[in-house]
């Protein structure tokens, strides 16, 4: 068994690594990570679906979730940033095995006036408390409200949203005693270049 005690392994400054190198080791150690399909609502009213791996839930109280959003340059808002900075509202929906070729799709990079949904066959669901619907066929979703965006950079910014109502498909999570079954959520996680991973034998 190895471990970093043994000489050999990867040792990297990232004060001196540029930001692709930083992207694959971070990428590549921090597996597996859920993936947050989002769907928000544009200028025009049309409904804008992507994907993001840079996401997680971040505590119970209050109930927030995590997202890290990218422009498509210097300048230049990807739909999803534009969108909740504009309206302050988002929906996570949640990937399952049977939706992963859908979801990538989704992120492809389409123009602004394009929804992916149509784009990728998909339906759509209103949701409770928030004006984006949510993916109909999507095992889950959290319906959210946007609490601060921090902006990090040139291309980056940091999404902390309030989870104000969830749903979960039948058998997915026990209604009562909110116990999710894994045997019907089927999540997919994202891993790094352009792999995947199942969740097959937990314990």
């Amino acid at each position: 068994m190895t471990g970093l005690g043994t000489p050999g392994g990867l040792s990297a400054d990232f004060a001196s690594l540029g930001k692709q190198d930083r992207y694959k080791i971070l990428c590549g150690l921090v597996i597996p990570r859920p993936i947050a399909w989002v769907t928000t609502i544009g200028e025009a009213g049309q409904v804008n679906a992507a994907p993001f791996s840079f996401f997680n839930v971040f505590s119970e109280d209050p109930p927030l979730v995590v997202l890290g959003l990218q422009t498509r340059g210097p300048g230049v808002l990807k739909d999803t940033t534009g969108n909740v900075r504009r309206t302050g509202e988002f929906v996570v929906n949640m990937v399952s095995e049977s939706l992963a070729e859908a979801m990538n799709e989704c992120a492809g990079d389409y123009s602004s006036d394009v929804s992916e949904i149509h784009v990728a066959g998909l339906s759509l669901t209103p949701s409770h408390v928030v004006q984006p619907p949510a993916i109909a066929e999507a095992p889950a979703a959290l319906e959210c409200r946007r609490t601060m965006m921090i902006n990090m950079g040139v291309e980056r910014d940091l999404l902390v949203g309030e989870v104000l109502w969830a749903r979960a498909a039948p058998g997915v999570m026990d209604p009562v005693r909110y116990h999710a079954r894994l045997e019907e959520y089927r999540p997919l996680a994202r891993l790094f270049g352009s792999g995947y991973a199942r969740l097959r034998e937990p314990f």
